[in-house]
């Protein structure tokens, strides 16, 4: 089994790393780590820099847990693109991280996260940013 985390270059994609891992461990799985964009990546601020994905490769390699970091571009937004990933029988859990946003901001941009909570065919950890 894997624990699935999506991952963005921010406090809370760092936090939903965290998390992610403390979880794999405690389950004894692997862990996926997923970068996504819609293609515009020169614009995408969650779309992670190529150092951003090495240093990653890196730490996890460290930690000496079997883990996998994948980033996609294709046509999709983040929270389907995860969904769907979700939707493989090997996902035992996904990972998110949050953050704060006004209920007008909700209303005029959507919400990845809701997304991802609602639609996920398997359970959801969505941990917050260290304050």
């Amino acid at each position: 089994m894997t624990v699935l985390v999506g991952f963005v270059p921010t406090p809370e994609g760092e936090a939903a790393l965290r998390a992610g891992l403390q979880e794999a461990r405690t389950r004894g799985e692997s862990l996926l780590v997923l970068n996504t964009s819609r293609g515009d990546s020169y614009v995408d601020r969650g779309f992670a820099e190529p150092k951003d994905i090495d240093r990653l490769r890196r730490d996890l390699a460290d930690l000496g847990i079997a883990s996998e970091v994948r980033q996609t571009v294709g046509g999709r937004d983040a929270a389907e693109e995860i969904v769907e990933v979700a939707a493989s029988p090997e996902i035992s859990l996904v990972v998110i991280g949050l953050r704060k946003r006004s209920a007008v901001g909700k209303f005029v941009l959507g919400s990845s996260a809701q997304r991802i909570l609602l639609d996920s065919p398997c359970p959801v950890l969505a941990v917050k940013a260290d304050s």
